[in-house]
């Protein structure tokens, strides 16, 4: 009964905290809504990953570069190369980010409100026998413009106690919780426990005769009925090798569906009103989100701003590199197993495909004009993604001079074919150029992606600012970490040497 108080609770706060439209407002709706302003009357449907369907998705090989002439990343739209490190910054990336901004992520609106942060509460923890200290942190968005819409955005900072100085720190997109929460001691466990006891029988007397005839038993204990998840393993990993970490929640930053776009950041800063096609995704707002992270974190002094990176896995994979590749302030980025709309070229046809983040399942992510991409009918004629302007190997190159690290699985433990490896390797191999004409290092292993092929598993491509591995492991960059860290360690320490 106490539980279900507090669920009604939580319910009337959440409906009484956030913003609506006068009617309810779906993905379908607002899909629908963004197709009439771009004059779709009709999209393809993406690939099925059930074999037997009618739009399977392609796994062979032969058949998986219909488009095999990807964009050049050094030639500038006029057709002039791109010869200097000083016109890449200057003209090539600019032209770059604006094209990206337009037609795949979106353009953040001008007067997007301040974020002010706050530290909720603190908890001392310990990772591998490591004295940390975590902070349940709370950005609150000014919402003056829009009082209905509420944007508090939640993060956890975790930092090891004993640093003897600043400290490197990755952001990393996921539950906000406290990764190790401390347990209560043996005193303090039966101070709870008889209080709990003693605040049932008081409700029902009969509770008293099970307590007695079970005197061992005990409602909270230390490791016990309450105990806390499993430790994640990566920030295991981080806090032995003296980083720190900070877990962002991005369902605090915006929604993951199409339905929450007149809601978050992306609605606050609409005032509740649909998106037009030139603006954010949530993959964008999400970056946003990071990057105001990373404002305050620059205020503290545990924090070595200039060694902040940026890491996820999956669709915060894809959020990851579109953070770092936007914000020059990360120092590097860990992608995992990012698939179509991150490191996957999207002129490739193996797995997932443009179509795919065009219909209503993944098009909140991208920018409303994303979806001209996928039209079979309508007002500006076909489109495929050969019409894309830009391609994935120049979103990655954006990151050069910085460290990037491509991290993914295998398919037989879960990191499956959809997510196309192959392809991935193949855009890593492009994006290589940009690093050398910056004076980085890539993988070493030339630019020519149409001859790339993907080096065995656990094959190590760790020696250059730009990297590549894929693990043993599934859709995760767990067994990468240990290998992130190392490498990073390493590029930090030769960029300072230099």
């Amino acid at each position: 009964m106490i539980g279900k108080r507090v669920c009604i609770g939580l319910i009337v706060a959440f409906f009484a905290s956030a913003s609506f439209a006068a009617t309810p407002w779906t993905a379908e709706q607002d899909h629908a809504d963004m197709m009439r302003q771009l004059g779709i009357t009709e999209l393809r449907p993406g690939a099925n990953g059930d074999p037997t369907a009618q739009n399977a998705a392609n796994y062979d090989p032969a058949k998986a570069n219909p488009y095999p002439v990807w964009p050049d990343l050094l030639k500038m739209a006029d057709g002039r190369p791109v010869t200097s490190a000083a016109m890449w910054r200057e003209h090539r990336r600019p032209e770059l980010i604006g094209l990206f901004e337009r037609e795949v992520y979106g353009r953040i609106p001008s007067g997007v409100p301040g974020v002010t942060w706050r530290v909720e509460t603190v908890d001392r923890e310990y990772f591998g026998g490591r004295p940390v200290v975590a902070e349940q942190l709370v950005g609150h968005v000014d919402n003056r413009t829009a009082p209905g819409i509420v944007v508090d955005i939640r993060a956890t900072l975790v930092l090891p106690t004993n640093a003897k100085g600043a400290v490197p720190v990755l952001v990393m997109f996921g539950p906000a919780r406290y990764p190790s929460p401390s347990q209560p001691n043996l005193a303090e466990a039966a101070r709870l426990d008889a209080a709990l006891k003693a605040t049932l029988i008081a409700r029902d007397p009969s509770f008293a005769s099970i307590f007695a005839a079970h005197p061992g038993f005990e409602l909270v204990k230390p490791g016990g009925l309450f105990a806390p998840p499993p430790n994640d393993d990566r920030v295991t990993k981080l806090i032995a090798a003296g980083w720190g970490v900070a877990l962002l929640d991005t369902s605090t930053i915006q929604a993951d569906d199409g339905a929450g776009l007149r809601e978050g950041i992306i609605g606050l800063v609409n005032k509740g009103a649909p998106r037009t096609p030139e603006q954010w995704g949530a993959l964008r707002a999400w970056g946003w989100g990071a990057s105001r992270l990373l404002d305050y974190l620059c205020t503290r002094s545990e924090v070595d701003a200039a060694k902040v990176g940026i890491e996820g896995v999956s669709r915060w994979g894809k959020a990851a590199l579109v953070t770092a590749a936007f914000d020059e302030r990360f120092a590097m980025v860990l992608i995992g197993s990012s698939g179509e709309g991150g490191v996957k070229p999207h002129r490739r046809n193996f797995g997932e495909q443009v179509e795919n983040l065009t219909g209503t399942g993944g098009y909140h992510w991208m920018a409303g004009n994303f979806l001209k991409y996928g039209t079979e009918r309508g007002r500006l004629g076909r489109k495929t993604a050969n019409d894309l302007p830009v391609d994935s190997h120049e979103l990655l190159a954006l990151v050069a001079p910085r460290f990037a690290f491509v991290s993914y699985g295998i398919p037989k433990e879960g990191d499956a074919l959809w997510l196309d490896q192959q392809g991935s390797y193949m855009t890593t191999i492009a994006a290589g150029r940009a690093w050398t004409l910056l004076g980085g290092r890539d993988l070493g292993q030339g630019n020519d992606y149409r001859a790339a092929m993907m080096p065995p598993q656990g094959t190590d491509l760790l020696n250059g600012d730009l990297a590549w591995r894929q693990h043993d492991g599934g859709h995760t960059d767990g067994p990468n970490m240990s290998y992130f860290v190392k490498w990073a360690d390493r590029r930090m320490s030769d960029s300072i040497r230099k």
